[in-house]
Formats: structure tokens, sequence, C-alpha cells
């Protein structure tokens, strides 16, 4: 008797907490897409652009009509294979999420022509990437880190009636801030040595030389963009595949601050346009300055902040289990509507 009554005590339990998660959706549902022949959710997306059609790669997890996540790489022109962390993350959560290689990216088409690389027109394609997945303002989220928060909020101020929600990793929304924040603090931390070396390369713009790279990736990038010993083999291979062509026209070929297309790029008077509910995220060590990501949480109608004490750019990474805490409970608090 005690058995059933014990039965039926943890069967109650667990259609209760089912009933009670917003989120929840059976495993058979969650592997269910259309299409044959069946392609791990992998979809080459047609993209109309001035100078004509292309196609960027696109690859689904899950199955949740409430819940619809696009995630947007950093660069330009790096790759989603560093944000392969969130599948066992999202997936846990039942989560539909894609990851998304931007036109000019490995995994998409690589046309050569420069007027594509500008803000304007990648927005218009995140626009109709969005159409493409079946997502609107009753499920939409945008994920962006490094540039792809710059084009998130981009988006946002365009085409926020469609999202549902914003998160914006480690990406500030000014890039003249940026480049001080860069030069006044940044390039402080290093060895007064290293920085002289530095600095006379870039003076020469020897930005081939491979002593520039010698010196930045040990006193700088494990520093301020990846504080982790060994890297992760999904962040070396996205740096292995960037495009350096579009990279370098948009962000610049120095590391201190942006240059290029993106120099002067600057919408921090305009935060307060943006009205969807919105995390920003700042880490202790990133290249971006954490009081300014704070400062922009409250500069958006409804945003929250989240503080990674041990990240840096990439906290995704290095303060992977705050960033992915708070992230998911952003997510579910925007769902249920508490937020």
């Amino acid at each position: 008797m005690r058995l059933i009554f014990l039965l039926s005590f943890i069967f109650l339990l667990i259609s209760c907490q089912q009933k009670d998660s917003s989120t929840s959706v059976s495993v058979k549902d969650y592997f269910t897409y259309t299409g044959s022949p069946e392609s791990g959710g992998v979809k080459l997306i047609p993209i109309r652009t001035p100078v004509g059609e292309f196609k960027v790669w696109t690859k689904r997890f899950g199955n949740n009509p409430k819940i619809k996540v696009l995630l947007l790489h950093g660069g330009p022109a790096m790759t989603h294979e560093y944000m392969e962390c969130f599948e066992t993350f999202f997936g846990r959560e039942g989560f539909e999420f894609y990851e998304y290689d931007q036109l000019g990216s490995y995994y998409s088409d690589q046309p050569k022509d420069n007027s594509l690389w500008t803000t304007e027109r990648f927005v218009e394609e995140v626009e109709q990437v969005r159409q493409a997945l079946g997502a609107d303002s009753t499920n939409f989220y945008v994920l962006g880190n490094s540039w792809g928060g710059i084009l998130a909020m981009e988006y946002a101020l365009k085409y926020q009636k469609n999202m549902k929600g914003m998160l914006i990793a480690n990406m500030v929304a000014s890039a003249p801030e940026y480049g001080k924040y860069a030069e006044d603090v940044l390039a402080k931390q290093l060895k007064p040595e290293v920085l002289a070396e530095v600095r006379a390369i870039e003076a020469k713009k020897d930005f081939a030389n491979p002593r520039y790279m010698e010196l930045l990736i040990p006193n700088f990038y494990h520093e301020h963009i990846c504080r982790l010993t060994e890297w992760p083999d999904a962040l070396n291979r996205s740096i292995k595949h960037a495009n350096n062509e579009v990279y370098t026209l948009m962000q610049g070929p120095s590391e201190f601050g942006i240059g290029g297309r993106l120099a002067e790029w600057d919408i921090k008077n305009r935060l307060h346009e943006i009205t969807v509910p919105t995390l920003m995220i700042g880490a202790k060590h990133d290249t971006m300055d954490p009081k300014a990501m704070e400062e922009q949480s409250k500069m958006v109608k409804k945003g929250r902040y989240l503080y990674c004490p041990n990240g840096s750019h990439l906290s995704m990474w290095d303060d992977q289990q705050v960033f992915m805490n708070g992230v998911i409970q952003f997510i579910h608090d925007v769902d249920g509507e508490r937020l």
C-alpha cells in the first residue's frame, strides 16, 4: 500500500513539474524537424542583397514554438563554431535555437563585393533569416556576442516589433568609447616593453608580422579574450575559419579598439528606443568596460545586467556557469512575463 502511495505521489509531482515548466518539450517532439532528407537541422537560407542572392548556413536545435533563439557570432566574419557551447545548456532547457554563419563567414557564401559589408545590410540579412525560421514577436530572441552584439542592437532599433527579447554579450554601444577604454585601461595593463613593441608594429602597419600575434596571444588574448589555459577546440576552429578580409575591412587591423567601417559606430543615445526586454552581459576582464555594460542595462526600457566576475570577452567559456545560468534565467523570465 505504501509503495502504491509513493508511486502515485512521484507521478503527481512529475506531472505538476511538467505543467509548471513553460518550456517543457518531449524528447520526441524536440527533435522533430520537417524536410526530407533529414539534415540534422542544417538549412541554407537564401538571402537577397543589392548585388544578388546568396545563401547563409543555419543549424536548428530543438522544436519549441515558445522560445526560438538566434545566435549572432562575433567578428565580423568569425563563425558560429565558438558558440557551440550553447548546445548542451540550451538543449537541457528545451529551447529551440539556431547557430548561424553570417554572409561572408566560412560556412555561408563569401561574395567579394565590399559593398555588402555594412551594418545596415547585415540587419536586413538577420530579418530575412528570422522570416525563414518562422519566428515572431511571441517567441523570437536574439543573442549577440561582440560584433554580434552590435548587429543585435542595430536589428532591435529597426525590427524590435518582431522580437520577444534580446541578449547582448560583451559589447558596448559606442565604438569610440570602446577605443578609449582599450587605450586608457587595457593597453596600460600590458608590460611597457610589450606595449612598445606592439605599438611599433602597428605604426609600421606591419600587421602580418608573426611577432604581432606572438605578443598579443599571451599578453592580451589570454587576458581579455578567453582566459582558459587551453582554448576550446570550437574557438580554435572559429579563429581558423575567420574571413580576415571582411574582419579587417569592418573591425580594422589593430586589436586595440575598433577601426575600419565601425570606427565611429555609436548608438548609445538611441538605447532608450529599445523597449524589448534586454540582458546586458559584462565581465571583469573583458575588452569592453563592464561598467559601461551595466550602464547600458539602465538605458534600455526593460534592462537587466549580468556580471561575470571571472569572465573575459568570451565569458560564455571562461565564466561559463555564471554566464549560462544568467542567460537561461533571463529567457525563462521573459517567457514567463516576469520582466
